[in-house]
């Protein structure tokens, strides 16, 4: 049987935004400059976004994506964006969420230290096993996390609040399509999840929007948080559009606010973040679950991220 078509929902004309508050992150690098309206119009579609999505769908791919305008507070664009994929890596935002507002409500303290050697060994990603340091605190293994995708990190955080929390904390933001369901492991038996964690394009995109707008937990909880996900080094999928510094990418010079979260597993690829420019800001989630084949069917699914990517920088700048 043919694939069933992707349905990209409706690409909504956006309109004039009104005044919002709550963009503390993005208001110190938003100028006041805009482009002519004329000029305007011609950058808000995603055509060919659209193509190469339709095209991937059509190849036998599972795709799902969803663009929200920051300033609108509206979807601009959503295909599928209600459809539970595995989401690898990227289920590790609830988990740095959950760090972040234990930290903040004072039950575990950024300082402490964990040794590696209570935990099992996984070797599928990350720095903190090529170090000879054994030990680290907490805050430390929250950046290797967000900046490496480190997994031996991300699993010392997990062993340390316990999925219970984690998961405890998904349904307290609102999150019904998420969920956390395992550690990472080298290698996944019978007897494991079959993947580290499942999630929506429409829930991620709401959750980096929540984010920056102050409002996942608290505006402290929202600021690290971003925090540490402002150092993830992987640029290559989405924000290879960007031109930004993949290790310095903090402050750009031309007021570009860029956070993001990828995820990569075998045939699945994901990411989620915010991007703003002096026109406009957006927050984003695309992904995609393909039959990783070969190099070619690899490299065809990474070019629709980049596409993507290219298609948002003309709608914020």
């Amino acid at each position: 049987m043919p694939p069933e078509p992707f349905d990209t929902g409706a690409l909504r004309p956006a309109q004039d935004p009104p005044k919002r508050d709550g963009l503390s992150l993005r208001g110190s690098r938003r100028s006041g400059r805009r482009l002519p309206k004329r000029a305007a119009i011609g950058r808000r579609s995603f055509t060919s976004t659209l193509k190469a999505l339709d095209a991937l769908a059509t190849s036998g791919a599972r795709v799902s994506v969803r663009i929200n305008d920051l300033d609108r507070g509206t979807s601009v664009l959503a295909g599928d964006d209600f459809v539970t994929l595995p989401i690898a890596g990227l289920g590790v935002v609830p988990l740095l969420v959950e760090v972040a507002a234990a930290m903040e409500a004072g039950t575990l303290d950024g300082f402490e230290i964990i040794d590696r050697a209570i935990l099992p060994r996984v070797d599928v990603g990350g720095v903190w096993q090529h170090l000879k340091a054994p030990a680290l605190p907490v805050i430390d293994l929250a950046v290797l996390t967000a900046s490496a995708g480190d997994t031996l990190a991300a699993n010392a955080l997990l062993r340390r609040v316990g999925l219970p929390a984690v998961r405890a904390r998904i349904e307290q933001l609102g999150l019904s399509r998420t969920a956390l369901l395992d550690g990472f492991r080298d290698e996944r038996g019978p007897d494991d999840a079959p993947h580290v964690a499942l999630g929506s394009a429409g829930e991620l995109a709401e959750l980096f929007a929540a984010l920056v707008n102050s409002q996942a937990v608290s505006p402290g909880v929202s600021a690290q948080v971003a925090e540490w996900l402002s150092l993830n080094h992987d640029l290559s999928l989405v924000a290879s559009a960007t031109g930004l510094d993949p290790f310095s990418h903090e402050n750009d010079e031309h007021g570009l606010l860029f956070i993001n979260k990828t995820g990569r597993d075998a045939g699945v690829r994901v990411e989620a973040g915010v991007l703003a420019g002096p026109r406009a800001g957006v927050s984003y989630a695309l992904i995609v679950c393909f039959d990783d084949l070969s190099i070619m069917h690899r490299v065809r699914a990474h070019e629709v991220f980049r596409t993507l990517g290219t298609e948002l920088m003309e709608y914020v700048f």
